[in-house]
């Protein structure tokens, strides 16, 4: 007698368990767009005292929170692409904003799927290809809109085609369309894997009317080296203004007018105003997708499913909030590449622990393919951190540095120079080569190096300090061997290459 019903029963079994028997756990990847640790309570800045951010760091108070994680290029197409792949930008391709990621490099949700998951992506993608690596996909087209968003959706037309119109705050939607997923749209007899994405708090920070005046009475603290920061954006070498600021310092971007500030105010009044304006701004949007977090994590709490999914919060990379008298992102200084990381995973972290292992995010993909038991992809460069969540030592063999490279030489009006570098965990080495991948637009070469123990917002380019040298030189010869093992070199820039040389 056939009984179709069971073999269809031992089948969403064996999908949801790992091969020693346990229960797979789900994993909820909840990433905002420049959402940058100094805006997120939990890591204790300036910030923190403001509260911005509770129902994130009631994540962190369940689990660990990271405190070296970085990005190896701080532009939000890259990274995404990093954190899909498990692999550093020349591998995959995706070097700067116009950047794609097609289907046969979706790496992670093939994978997953592989393992038995349904998986979805939610909101942001912004690497131009279809997400049809996912079985479900509701997401933004390129950078999408604050209000009453549009979204792209599988269908019989081509994908782009294929839309779906809504009303309110892209924070609110993204959540809405995420919660119906979770409640309506899956199998829920296998473990999910949800890449849920905000829009905010990406610049230029629209809120949800009901955030008006959240903070309208507060003032926010300024970073100390706000003010009377050089009109040069790095090194003693440059010898003009680089970098998008807040104070007149840095106009390039133009902040204060985008911000409607009084352009006839003085130093430092402007600066503080249009601070002042910045931050709110950003915090409304922070204090949004805060709030939405918390309803994701209600709904799993409400459905019984919290204690077997693994949530993480992270954002696509750092954000300069008036650090250097600088906005927006780009620099490899730590308050851009800095990514926040907290994992809750009840049954693998201790509640409140923190970790300190030097990671980027092309070890994100391969550490929930571990969590999920499942085959991490040989093409991956990254590593699984799983044994930094068990509280474990820290391998003998695990990096020592973590690379970076922003390949958009003066883009925009924001005006920051390709540059590259690593960073250990207490110095840092850069070296701005500063021009086009075909050589052209050259801005001065310059080598920044950083203590980062004795000077942890980067004040004091140590580069050719006596004292220094041989942690310099060592740390040179660390950052060729990098560029090499990880592809990462500029054998293809002729242009680049020779300026290297001529200058290492």
């Amino acid at each position: 007698m056939n009984y179709p019903w069971c073999i269809a029963l031992l089948a969403a079994l064996a999908l949801s368990v790992n091969a020693d028997g346990a229960e797979r756990p789900n994993i909820l990847f909840i990433m905002s767009d420049d959402h940058t640790t100094q805006a997120i309570g939990a890591y204790g800045s300036r910030l923190a005292s403001l509260n911005p951010t509770p129902n994130i760091d009631a994540l962190a108070t369940r689990g660990m929170r990271f405190d070296r994680v970085f990005c190896n290029n701080s532009i939000c197409t890259p990274s995404r692409a990093s954190i899909l792949t498990g692999q550093y930008s020349q591998s995959n391709g995706v070097l700067d904003l116009t950047g794609n990621l097609p289907v046969d490099k979706q790496y992670l949700p093939v994978a997953m799927g592989d393992a038995g998951y349904e998986t979805a992506m939610i909101g942001k993608w912004h690497l131009k290809q279809e997400p049809a690596a996912f079985d479900y996909y509701c997401v933004l087209p390129n950078q999408g809109a604050y209000f009453d968003p549009v979204f792209r959706v599988r269908g019989e037309l081509p994908w782009t085609r294929n839309k779906i119109t809504t009303k309110g705050h892209s924070s609110d939607v993204i959540t809405d369309v995420s919660l119906e997923w979770l409640r309506n749209g899956r199998d829920k007899s296998r473990p999910f894997f949800l890449m849920h994405h905000f829009k905010a708090p990406h610049d230029m920070f629209h809120n949800a009317k009901r955030y008006d005046d959240y903070l309208d009475d507060v003032t926010i603290p300024e970073p100390d080296n706000l003010h009377g920061q050089p009109a040069a954006g790095f090194g003693s070498a440059a010898t003009r203004a680089y970098g998008a600021g807040v104070t007149k310092n840095h106009p390039s971007w133009g902040l204060g007018k985008r911000l409607g500030v009084d352009q006839s105010l003085e130093k430092p009044v402007y600066g503080q105003t249009v601070y002042q304006k910045f931050l709110k701004r950003y915090l409304r949007c922070v204090k949004g997708v805060d709030d939405n977090v918390g309803r994701l994590v209600e709904y799993l709490q409400q459905s019984g499913e919290l204690e077997n999914t693994i949530v993480i919060y992270t954002g696509d990379q750092g954000f300069l909030l008036g650090e250097h008298d600088f906005t927006d992102k780009r620099w490899m200084y730590d308050e851009s590449m800095r990514m926040p990381f907290i994992v809750c995973c009840p049954k693998t972290v201790t509640p409140g622990s923190s970790n300190g292992w030097l990671i980027n995010n092309t070890d994100f993909a391969p550490t929930m393919l571990a969590l999920a038991g499942a085959e991490i992809p040989a093409a991956m460069q990254g590593r699984s951190f799983v044994a930094a969540l068990k509280g474990q030592p820290k391998p003998n063999d695990w990096r020592t540095s973590t690379y970076y490279r922003y390949w958009m030489h003066l883009a925009h009006s924001l005006q920051v120079p390709g540059h590259f570098g690593i960073r250990s965990e207490r110095y840092k080495l850069i070296f701005f080569y500063g021009c086009r991948p075909d050589g052209s637009e050259q801005t001065p070469v310059a080598w920044e190096f950083y203590d980062l123990q004795k000077d942890p917002f980067e004040m004091h380019n140590l580069y050719g300090v006596a004292q220094y040298k041989s942690i310099v030189d060592a740390m040179k010869v660390e950052l060729r061997q990098t560029r090499k093992n990880l592809n990462e070199t500029d054998a293809q820039y002729p242009q680049i290459q020779a300026i290297i040389d001529q200058h290492w």
